[in-house]
């Protein structure tokens, strides 16, 4: 059976990409936690209570509260709740998390099955650059990262070149880019070409107990989206990764590229250059080897329909 670790900043969308690994079949070998949409301890909270309401017994590991060099963290509050589940007093885990560390933990799990662990990281990289920083040869052992990062091909959420997960660390995505461990990216892009519509929202808040939590978690998105698209619908990027982990045949097209991360000029802080071999540009350029391949289609049909029927 296949062996996954989740690494969240826990918010709204994170609840239901946490939900979806919980209820499937995959080994969920444990959730750690990073700041990014809200603080640590908010995401860790918000973990644990998701595991709850899947009543599933996973540990949850908090890591980073801060990200590498950034001297001030963002958030994205404003998008999903102060509590970034909604605003709507979902929180109550009667559960605690583990005193081990992300990092620690991580680095535990792949000694123990080297070549076997999968990483889905949705939110900042920082608890998987500080593994890989503090013993690269262990976490070059890993077996995949999947990375929802990245504009992709597109604008980004967070400035007009950069989504949030990698503006929220960009540092954080340089030890990332650099290690050997194949990488596939879901960039912003293709996330949110496949929103949930008030149809599929109300069909996914009937089906059970779980499915009403995920929802009513993503109420201050919802009122975000119409108040920025004028739509109602709920766009969940990491619920797109997590369904790319767990169903591979959701991708449609992908592209083999070698991907850098910009950190050093404020302006493109936190963008990731994708160099495609097959562009033609006026002057030859001689890019490293190829480091990531980025999702650019995706089934998102298959998506809205197999979350229905597992949650």
């Amino acid at each position: 059976m296949r062996k996954l670790i989740i690494d969240t900043d826990t918010g709204s969308d994170d609840a239901v990409a946490l939900a979806m690994a919980l209820k499937d079949e995959i080994e969920l070998l444990g959730i750690t936690t990073v700041a990014g949409n809200c603080d640590l301890e908010t995401a860790t909270k918000n973990a644990l209570m998701t595991v709850e309401k899947c009543e599933r017994h996973v540990s949850v590991y908090p890591g980073c509260s801060q990200p590498l060099f950034r001297r001030q963290r963002v958030d994205a509050t404003a998008v999903h709740g102060k509590d970034g589940m909604g605003d709507c007093d979902l929180i109550h885990p009667t559960s605690e998390a583990s005193d081990v560390h992300a990092v620690d933990f991580l680095l535990q799990q792949v000694k123990r099955y080297p070549q076997e662990v999968e990483i889905a990281l949705i939110g900042p990289a920082t608890n998987v650059a500080l593994a890989i920083m503090k013993e690269p040869a262990v976490m070059a052992q890993v077996k995949h990262f999947y990375i929802m990062g990245t504009a992709g091909f597109g604008p980004g959420n967070a400035s007009p070149v950069a989504e949030f997960n990698v503006y929220a660390d960009a540092e954080s995505y340089v030890p990332l880019l650099s290690s050997p461990v194949p990488k596939t990216i879901i960039g912003f892009d293709v996330c949110i070409a496949h929103a949930f519509d008030q149809t599929m929202i109300e069909a996914l808040a009937a089906t059970s107990p779980l499915g009403k939590f995920l929802m009513q978690a993503n109420q201050v998105l919802l009122a975000y989206n119409v108040k920025r698209t004028g739509e109602a619908i709920i766009d969940l990027p990491d619920a797109v990764a997590l369904a790319i982990v767990l169903w591979p045949e959701t991708v449609l097209a992908k592209k083999s590229v070698y991907a850098e991360c910009c950190y050093q000029n404020e302006s493109i802080y936190g963008q990731v250059i994708f160099h495609d071999r097959m562009d033609p540009l006026a002057v030859p350029q001689d890019y490293p080897a190829d480091n990531a391949t980025v999702v650019t289609a995706f089934d998102g049909e298959l998506f809205k329909a197999r979350t229905l029927a597992l949650l």
